[in-house]
């Protein structure tokens, strides 16, 4: 896998290919099809009654894993690649910021990946094509935004190019020459090849684009509906929940939070109508932040709480920092409200949770708390750090990259565990966490309705307007995202649901001996796992 994705592997802290960048080719893709499906074949022929408990759960995770990089493969991803969040335009930016060089030949190497981005470059520019010949036709506002991150990159000063200033080797005499090295190949090599992949997405891609009222993958007929079953099945790890079920799902979901949103309204501002609260939520300008300060110092604050309180519910905690940093200037206009990246597998690279500063004063103060815990601390810096330091498992278990359904299901559910925890402060940081819930059982509905029931980009943000008090900037930057990702967005809900049926059953069953310690440990202690493990483990308590 990191060999086919030589700058992941960088980000992990495996060294061995920093010399390479990432081959999108027919023809790579196929050699790794062929690898993919051969070692799936090895696996069906092992002997699972003969292994132990934990070989079984390898067993069962790998072959998940193959199994679903085989089925996503099959469909040629890199052809519909061109968005702002899969793009490999926005994959390189995202990640150059992360890259670190600890030790002189690492950074030699890097420079070596770094004048091959012409090809890479050439490479998806031909696959986009090829997508246009076969009717994948792309959403128009997924390449309007690509153009938009493109041209800010491009805009930006050399001096300050991610490509240029990220961490080199400690006390290196080299370091100078290096440097000038890096912005001669950043000016001559990497700013050129994404002028040319621009002016692709401008004058090719953008001309051919589905529309707004056209944007979800059901306008592609059969081969857009096949796509977006396999998409649903990968990222919830479920083979038999179908895009009706869970379109329906969120709509109860949604039903549910409205007595919830009564009772906290009802304190916090003397309503108890959900379209008032929503209405005082938006447009109460007291809500919002005075400035980028104030949103990094609440941010700090409910890092620092959630971290002496860890101790009381989990028994296995990670050895690894968590550093805050500010969005990059250059993404931040099209970029959500925070993302994290985990720590490198070497221990050069803390995991980092980023926060977008831009425009401050369009910020919600009620948010911030829960979008801490989800993506920091206990969310995703905890699940993924904890599974990074499992040394004693295969490093695909510790470092999977297939099962979103847990690895968002799990953050997501922490927005809840926080409240438990006693670290939201106040009503208007638990309303925070009600419109984090109520966004993510929106994504259940809206995800399915634009790709399998033919939703307009219009009755997409509509729908989150009424049903969830977030921004309208940050509503139309989601719902981009969710036209840009099909189906990932639902592997968040379908995750927590999960998490806390087997939680609750477990509680059941085991009465008195219940021990929220061990519940957490358990399902945290094998790696990043599918839902079906995820119920075998649970049971096994």
């Amino acid at each position: 896998m990191l060999e086919s994705a030589p700058s992941e592997a960088t980000l992990l802290g495996d060294r061995r290919f920093d010399d390479r960048i990432e081959d999108l080719s027919v023809e790579a893709e196929q050699r790794l099809l062929g690898t993919w499906r051969g070692l799936l074949a090895e696996v069906d022929a092992l002997d699972a009654g003969r292994s132990s408990d934990e070989d079984r759960t390898t067993r069962s995770l790998l072959r998940t894993e193959l199994a679903s990089a085989v089925a996503h493969l099959e469909w040629r991803p890199v052809e519909l690649a061109s968005d702002q969040m899969t793009g490999v335009h926005a994959g390189m930016l995202t990640m150059a910021p992360q890259v670190n060089a600890p030790e002189p030949e690492n950074a030699r190497a890097l420079l070596d990946r770094y004048r091959q981005f012409g090809t890479l470059m050439a490479q998806a520019v031909t696959r986009f094509r090829a997508g246009l010949a076969a009717g994948r036709t792309p959403a128009r506002i997924t390449i309007e935004r690509s153009l938009n991150q493109l041209d800010g990159y491009l805009a930006s000063d050399l001096r300050d190019d991610p490509f240029v200033t990220f961490a080199g080797p400690a006390d290196w005499d080299g370091e100078s020459a290096w440097r000038a090295e890096l912005a001669e190949i950043a000016r001559d090599v990497i700013r050129p090849a994404f002028a040319a992949y621009r002016e692709v997405l401008a004058t090719e891609l953008e001309p051919a684009a589905r529309p707004d009222d056209r944007p979800g993958l059901c306008w592609l007929g059969d081969d857009g509906a096949d796509i977006y079953g396999r998409l649903l099945r990968r990222h919830t790890t479920l083979d038999d929940l179908g895009a009706e079920e869970i379109h329906q799902l969120g709509l109860d979901e949604l039903a549910g939070l409205r007595a919830e949103y009564e009772e906290v309204g009802a304190r916090l501002f003397g309503l108890s109508d959900q379209t008032a609260i929503f209405a005082r939520l938006r447009e109460d300008d007291a809500l919002r932040y005075g400035d980028a300060d104030e949103i990094m110092a609440d941010a700090r604050s409910y890092l620092a709480a959630a971290q002496a309180e860890m101790p009381n519910w989990f028994g296995r905690l990670p050895r690894e920092s968590c550093d805050i940093r500010p969005v990059p200037d250059f993404l931040a206009a099209d970029a959500p409200a925070a993302y994290y990246f985990p720590p490198a597998a070497d221990g050069s690279r803390p995991g980092a949770y980023y926060v977008n500063l831009r425009e401050p004063k369009s910020r919600n103060r009620y948010e911030t708390a829960a979008v801490a815990y989800h993506e920091a601390i206990p969310g995703h810096h905890l699940q993924l750090t904890i599974a990074n330091e499992l040394d004693h498992l295969p490093r695909f278990q510790r470092m999977s990259f297939a099962n979103t359904a847990f690895v968002e299901g799990w953050a997501l559910y922490t927005e809840r565990l926080a409240d438990e925890m006693g670290l939201y402060p106040d009503d208007l940081t638990r309303i925070g966490m009600l419109a984090a819930d109520s966004w993510r059982s929106c994504r259940l509905v809206v995800d399915t309705g634009l790709h399998a029931k033919g939703w307009t980009r219009r009755q997409a943000i509509d729908f989150m307007v009424a049903n969830a008090p977030v921004g309208i900037d940050e509503i139309r930057v989601e719902i981009d995202r969710y036209i840009a990702m099909p189906g990932q967005a639902v592997a968040y809900k379908v995750g927590q649901l999960e998490i806390r049926r087997q939680r609750t059953q477990a509680a059941t069953r085991l009465g008195t001996a219940f021990d929220i310690k061990t519940f957490h440990d358990r399902i945290l202690t094998s790696g990043s796992v599918s839902l079906p493990v995820l119920r075998d483990l649970a049971a096994s308590l």
